[in-house]
């Protein structure tokens, strides 16, 4: 029989997938921060904009479903978060509402704003989507100030019904004091931005752009790098909160996620081949001046990456989601999730998912047959 706690396992993996999957999406935003500075023309701006605005539904779709998936199978981890850091989340669902309409109406007859106006929305969702997104993601690790009372809902608590009380006023604004937050975003913007000049390079018949990508890959590359391993290296050598297997008391353990990759060799395997992967990508770019798919190297590898970070963020007796200033608040994958029905049927249904992928990648390829150019801009009817 399929245990509670193979379920809770389950679904974790199944919200880091998807949390990797999202994180690679993001190339969109990566590429509407350099509309301006990959493009001289208004033709070359048109070209990008009409790469990107074929794409941006996947990355939109993804992030729907994590939260939704997220709320279906850790309940307490979207009431606190989304309800507790408020104005992060908010201003990142802003970013990406006016993305959508920025797609949908820049090109629109009778438009009064303008089509830089839209344009301007998309770097601003380009910028603020991606470096906000790390900066969340980073809370998984450094911790947020929160605490928890599950017997407020029967009024047993002096906080009235509800279970989880945000202790900062500022509501998630206050994860951006954390230099180590700073970082995480500031690596997510600039790999968007990496994965954005890669996938130019693929899909655009423009020698020009082309040319003015591979030197994007380097220019965003570099920071990326530096800031990732910034992350990486202060986060394997801080405390990390542990989870007392026995008692389920939270404590401060030194080097917790270190020890996590070590005690899950293939977690750790899987992360060295994602980050080699994503460098090949990048690297084979700059340095081949023959080589375009690098966008399917750090592509994958990005997925692959994220996907494993995530894993050590919940996996061995590891609070996923933490409190700075309460550590028995703190959220484990125990003692936030939804009920055995819920996660058994959930997981039934998921079954479903390797399917939708493969329809997904299927489509993506039809769609990828023939390089675009400005040629086929005047030929669709429906560019942006």
């Amino acid at each position: 029989m399929i245990t509670y706690d193979f379920l809770q396992q389950y679904w974790w993996f199944i919200m880091s997938l998807l949390g990797g999957l999202l994180v690679f999406l993001m190339f969109v935003q990566g590429g509407q921060s350099m509309l301006n500075s990959l493009s001289k023309t208004e033709s070359e701006k048109k070209l990008l904009i009409n790469a990107l605005g074929r794409k941006w539904e996947y990355t939109f779709t993804t992030l729907v479903t994590f939260g939704g998936a997220f709320f279906a199978s850790f309940p307490l981890f979207y009431s606190t978060s989304f309800g507790g850091a408020y104005w992060a989340w908010m201003i990142l669902l802003f970013c990406f509402v006016l993305q959508a309409v920025s797609y949908e109406f820049q090109s629109k007859p009778g438009n009064i704003f303008g089509p830089k106006t839209y344009r301007a929305f998309l770097f601003l969702n380009g910028v603020l989507a991606t470096f906000l997104l790390g900066v969340v993601v980073s809370s998984f690790f450094t911790g947020s100030e929160f605490t928890v009372g599950k017997g407020n809902i029967a009024g047993l608590g002096a906080s009235g019904f509800t279970i989880s009380q945000w202790q900062n006023p500022l509501h998630g604004l206050e994860l951006l004091a954390d230099v180590r937050n700073l970082c995480l975003g500031l690596a997510v913007l600039f790999l968007a931005r990496t994965l954005a000049s890669l996938f130019f390079m693929n899909r655009l018949d423009h020698e020009v752009l082309e040319n003015r990508s591979r030197k994007f890959t380097l220019y965003n590359g570099i920071p990326f790098v530096v800031f990732f391993l910034i992350f990486l290296i202060w986060t394997l050598i801080a405390e990390g909160y542990a989870v007392n297997p026995e008692t389920k008391e939270v404590f401060m353990e030194p080097m917790k996620y270190l020890h996590n990759f070590l005690d899950m060799p293939i977690v750790l395997v899987f992360f060295v081949l994602g980050v080699v992967a994503v460098l090949y990508g990048i690297f084979n770019t700059v340095f081949n001046p023959n080589f375009k798919k690098g966008i399917w190297f750090a592509g994958a590898g990005t997925v692959v990456t994220v996907t494993m970070l995530l894993l050590v963020a919940g996996y061995n007796n590891t609070a996923y989601y933490p409190s700075s200033v309460d550590l028995q608040s703190s959220l484990t994958l125990q003692n936030s999730s939804s009920s055995y029905f819920t996660l058994s049927a959930m997981a039934i249904v998921s079954l479903l998912v390797p399917f939708v992928v493969a329809y997904i990648f299927y489509a993506w390829r039809a769609l990828e047959k023939k390089k675009l150019n400005l040629e086929d801009l005047e030929s669709d009817g429906h560019a942006y």
